[in-house]
């Protein structure tokens, strides 16, 4: 850092403060006026933080007026009107006082030269420390203002306090005083560092000039968020103080989605929902059809959940959706609600029930009793949990140290299926973090799973440690009125965000994403209450984006997950490599997507709007791995390889 030296003699030196009052000599007071502009910038989503908002006086584009907008998109400035002396030639070197004084942004420092010189201006902090040094070039005789904007040489925003700043005019030199208050002041980097000449605001002749109309131009800065499209407002005018607001397009900057095909994470056992018929009447074949075909207008599923109900006389009422299920090649799971009646006991006063400790063994046999009696009527069960969500409080109840219990000394009765727990309301760990730390805990237990309603939509590593696949079991997305599936706005609505909660678990490494009922007016097919029963919804479209081309068998690759703000991104390798890309934003994204690690030719892309459903487009040939894919604004896109 460069220092200012005290003015030395031969018998002594000046300290710093002696040295301000020697050189702080009286000078004549150029009489300015100013006005106060100020307002915010906004994009139609958000605040334009620290972006750059310029004033451009027409009478001369030369003079700017410039200022950074705050954290809440505020900006603020003093635009001088005119400034008056006694001639219309100055007749002396003189340096005014800054104004405003004290400042918090920007201030404007006003001078005169009496004759031509190479000029400039120098800032120190109050020890003689050179803050910054501007070149202002060679200036001919006349008035001038030239603005300060609190940054230092290397682009930072300088403390509060006491600054002087110097003004050299050939062999003339003069110095003032001026105080930077407290305040929000943007850290931006406006200027190159090491570039004397140029300075982050303007410098201008003064001739007694009249504030009156403005170019206003917006931009971004190095630190400016949202980035924003450079901006220019035509026409503005300025005659009192006054509040203009501007509202400005944010700058898509789209980075590369780069998928790594040999880079493998969890496998994939599928999509699918429930089948719960305790309260909702049976799937019909035609709607089983819907659900687990793969063909265009079908929904790709490949896992169905039952209920294992309390009395096993009603057992037989699942069998015949799920025997249709299985043999299109679904995968079958179930789940208790309430342990049989002769096995649990209240604990409270509020009549909350559990398993008796006593009938453990009786309930590990009861579970395994369902799994036996589906696999002799053809529906083999893949996975079974101990309990849906022990810690509701609506169905049995379960602490994490009784389903701890249980897992360790009585799970293994549970024979011919993998067993599933602890199945939490929201994927609580303290859970099932017992029963993976456990060793014999951990062996019976096959499959990690819980639902993610208000917690749990995070990767799971001490799950991966113990090499345990960890399954997402239920949720559903505005299941209230108005109906999410009915109206363009609030149905889209709901679908996008099924479809960034499905994306999102997978890229949490959850092998699989289970929706609650296939058939509800909130679901993927109708149930007739608003759309006609049976047909396809927009979740329905926006699901199948996932389980028509991620098959069970599949991976998860590593990809770029957010190449763009509003743009999600998964991607996947079996048969085929496929991605899929969310974009949430208001605009299309030319998203560009590279392949490393394999060699594709050409991909499809398939794409769900407001106003599409699994539209299949164009081919893409893809060259040394890459290729540009256009996602639509508030749409999800598949991009299959072929």
């Amino acid at each position: 850092m460069s220092v200012f030296k005290p003015y030395k003699s031969s018998c002594v030196i000046l300290r710093p403060m002696i040295f301000w009052a020697i050189l702080f000599a009286p000078v004549l007071l150029l009489l300015a006026q100013s006005l106060d502009v100020n307002g915010t910038v906004t994009t139609p989503a958000d605040a334009a933080r620290n972006a750059l908002v310029t004033f451009i006086d027409l009478s001369d584009t030369t003079i700017q007026h410039s200022a950074t907008t705050d954290r809440s998109g505020q900006y603020s400035l003093q635009i001088p009107t005119s400034i008056d002396r006694e001639d219309t030639q100055p007749t002396s070197f003189e340096l005014a006082q800054n104004y405003p004084n004290p400042f918090t942004s920007t201030t404007s420092i006003p001078y005169q030269l009496k004759n031509s010189a190479e000029v400039r201006l120098t800032i120190y902090d109050l020890l003689g420390r050179e803050v910054r040094s501007i070149s202002l070039g060679e200036r001919s005789r006349g008035a001038y203002s030239v603005m300060w904007d609190g940054l230092n040489k290397f682009g930072r925003s300088v403390p509060a306090g006491v600054y002087f700043y110097r003004l050299q005019a050939g062999h003339e030199t003069q110095v003032k005083k001026m105080v930077m208050g407290t305040g929000f002041r943007s850290p931006d980097v406006l200027f190159t560092p090491g570039i004397d000449s140029h300075l982050s605001g303007f410098e201008k002749p003064v001739s007694g000039i009249r504030a009156s109309d403005y170019n206003v131009r917006i931009e971004s800065t190095d630190r400016s968020y949202p980035r924003i499209e450079t901006t220019e407002f035509t026409g503005i005018s300025v005659r009192n103080d006054t509040t203009i607001d501007f509202t400005v397009d944010e700058k898509i900057i789209v980075k590369p989605a780069v998928v790594q095909l040999d880079s493998t994470h969890q496998l994939i056992r599928g999509f699918g929902g429930s089948n719960i018929l305790a309260w909702r009447p049976d799937m019909t074949s035609g709607e089983v059809e819907t659900a687990f075909g793969i063909g265009e207008g079908q929904l790709g599923f490949t896992i169905l959940r039952l209920m294992v109900e309390s009395n096993s006389d009603n057992w037989s009422r699942s069998i015949a959706a799920a025997k249709t299920a299985h043999k299109m090649g679904a995968t079958i799971i179930a789940s208790p609600w309430h342990a049989p009646v002769e096995m649990r006991e209240t604990f409270n006063e509020e009549g909350d029930y559990r398993v008796r400790y006593d009938m453990y063994d009786a309930y590990a046999a009861h579970l395994d009793s369902f799994v036996a009696y589906m696999a002799d009527n053809d529906v083999p069960v893949y996975g079974i949990s101990v309990q849906n969500e022990p810690d509701i409080g609506e169905w049995t109840q379960w602490t994490s140290g009784e389903m701890f219990t249980f897992m360790r000394d009585h799970a293994h009765a549970i024979t011919g299926t993998n067993v599933m727990a602890p199945e939490s309301y929201h994927f609580d760990r303290s859970y099932s973090d017992p029963i993976l730390n456990d060793s014999q805990a951990s062996a019976n237990t096959d499959i990690i799973c819980g639902h993610i309603y208000g917690g749990g939509l995070e990767s799971y590593p001490l799950a991966e440690q113990k090499e345990k696949e960890v399954w997402m079991t239920e949720y559903l997305i505005n299941s209230g009125n108005p109906p999410t599936n009915v109206s363009v706005d609030t149905g889209w609505t709901g679908a996008m965000q099924t479809a960034e909660s499905i994306l999102k678990s997978m890229n949490a490494n959850m092998s699989a994403y289970v929706w609650w009922y296939i058939v509800r007016y909130y679901g993927p097919i109708g149930d007739g209450t608003y759309l006609r029963k049976g047909a396809i919804t927009k979740k329905g479209y926006v699901m199948s984006q996932f389980s028509r081309f991620i098959r069970p068998g599949y991976h998860r690759v590593d990809v770029t997950e957010h190449p763009t703000k509003y743009v999600s991104v998964s991607a996947y390798k079996g048969d085929t490599a496929v991605i899929v890309a969310i974009n949430n934003g208001e605009q299309a994204v030319d998203q560009q997507f590279e392949f490393n690690g394999g060699v594709i030719n050409s991909v499809i892309p398939y794409t769900t709007t407001k106003t599409q459903n699994v539209e299949e487009r164009t081919p893409i040939q893809v060259t040394d791995g890459n290729f540009t894919a256009t996602l639509p604004p508030m749409s999800i896109t598949t991009v299959v390889s072929r």
